[in-house]
């Protein structure tokens, strides 16, 4: 078989056989196969996209060209995924909580690049925590604890790494077969039962239309069922930040005045509860959604979350009891300014994608995969839609290392919240449930 027949097969609108792919992709993990017969291929289908039949089939080639984790474990091995947002760290919440429920969760997750956040950078706020463990370790800490979240390991899904440093550079990242080929090999190599994913949509989201965001939603959730991995998708708003806190320190923080109950966002409340509840139902762990929601608001009024969050980040490398000293643990920036809008009025709108850029050119995101990140800097008591703003209160702290980064920061803020005079209509922050 010859690559440049296979593109020019996929170039014309055929089908690929599983024989197809399977060799295909083995060239991709060998090496065999150069980035400039993958970007040919990836522009294919970026122009005729693939059948169903032939994304499960790309789906258990990337997921079989590394390690696929086995588990011996009596028990639900489960996860969640977020395609990206702004102020996005259901993750810290969900994965304990579900532990708690008596599930078990190994975590595969990314770092932030562009303007949404990575839950890998987050954790790398925390001292000591170990994002990358060997897979014996991170197998110990899921069947000790019930959950454990660490990055992408060298040998898992090898294949989809190739591809999308590809696809990155050749204008082929928005494909929606070959994201939901590169999320799904991924998630499907840490041997899960049941997955419940986050699609995001909105001006804060990767995904500006609710259709768009349907398409990706079906495309997952139909490949990740007939690979089988029980799987339902959320479609959920992200046209305002979901976190009263951007910034992985801030967002940190954030996730234990949730998990000690100090200070709840509604939106994150109702956000983990969907999420939870829907997955503990297609797991068979609850018998319907709302006892899955309970299980999982029980689990977070009822302390058991928290404990689990501390169990894990100690047995990673992390503080003896983080909920305890959080506070003093997380780094903090030398400027904290509070800024306040020129307007009076309701909160109508917030240009999401626009903190997330600002905060990459505070220095708390990447516009490059290899750059660097301040985890101190970032943003926290950010009114959302709805609220009133008058002369007295501010639309939000940002905290920065850099005063002038701090002044420019601070007129982005302003320039993304949109006053009007009346009340805005409110929605919550889930839009469909996808099964």
């Amino acid at each position: 078989m010859l690559t440049k027949e296979l593109i020019e097969r996929k170039r014309n609108g055929f089908q690929l056989s599983r024989d197809e792919i399977d060799w295909f992709v083995k060239g991709i993990t060998s090496g065999e196969i150069g980035d400039d017969q993958i970007g040919a291929f990836a522009m294919a289908v970026f122009f005729n996209g693939m059948d169903n039949s032939e994304k499960v089939s790309f789906t258990e080639a990337m997921r079989d060209s590394g390690e696929v984790i086995e588990w011996d474990l009596n028990g639900l091995i489960v996860d969640k995924h977020s395609t990206g947002g702004v102020g996005d760290n259901v993750s810290l919440m969900l994965a304990p909580a579900l532990a708690a429920c008596g599930v078990f969760v190994p975590m595969i997750s990314g770092r932030g690049l562009g303007h949404t956040g990575g839950t890998l950078d987050k954790f790398d706020a925390i001292p000591g925590y170990n994002t990358s463990p060997t897979i014996q370790k991170f197998k110990k800490v899921v069947a000790e604890v019930g959950c454990a979240i660490i990055g992408q390991t060298n040998d898992m899904a090898p294949a989809d790494k190739k591809l999308y440093s590809v696809r990155d550079v050749t204008a082929t990242v928005e494909s929606i077969d070959l994201i939901t080929s590169s999320i799904l090999s991924k998630k499907l190599a840490a041997g899960l039962n049941s997955l419940v994913l986050d699609v995001k949509v909105g001006n804060g989201a990767f995904m500006q239309n609710h259709q768009d965001a349907r398409e990706l939603a079906q495309s997952l959730v139909r490949v990740a069922n007939d690979a089988g991995c029980k799987t339902v998708a959320l479609i959920t708003d992200m046209s305002e930040p979901l976190c009263s806190s951007v910034g992985n320190a801030l967002e940190v923080s954030a996730a234990m005045d949730f998990l000690l109950g100090k200070e709840v966002d509604n939106r994150l409340w109702e956000v983990n509860c969907s999420l939870g509840g829907q997955l503990l139902e297609q797991s068979g762990k609850a018998d319907s959604f709302s006892e899955g929601y309970q299980m999982i608001s029980d689990a977070f009024e009822k302390g058991q979350a928290v404990k689990k969050f501390d169990e894990m980040v100690r047995s990673l490398g992390g503080p003896e009891q983080f909920s305890s000293s959080y506070t003093s643990d997380l780094p903090k920036a030398k400027f904290i300014e509070e800024i306040y809008h020129e307007k009076c009025g309701f909160v109508g709108s917030v240009d999401t994608k626009l903190l997330g850029t600002t905060l990459v050119k505070l220095g708390g995101g990447r516009a490059r995969s290899k750059d660097l990140i301040d985890y101190s800097v970032g943003f926290d008591w950010l009114l959302g839609i709805g609220n009133y703003v008058s002369k007295d209160q501010p639309i939000c702290r940002i905290h920065g290392n850099d005063v002038e980064m701090v002044k420019m920061a601070g007129n982005n803020v302003r320039t993304a919240y949109e006053l009007v005079k009346d009340v805005p209509s409110l929605s919550g922050p889930i839009i469909e449930t996808v099964k």
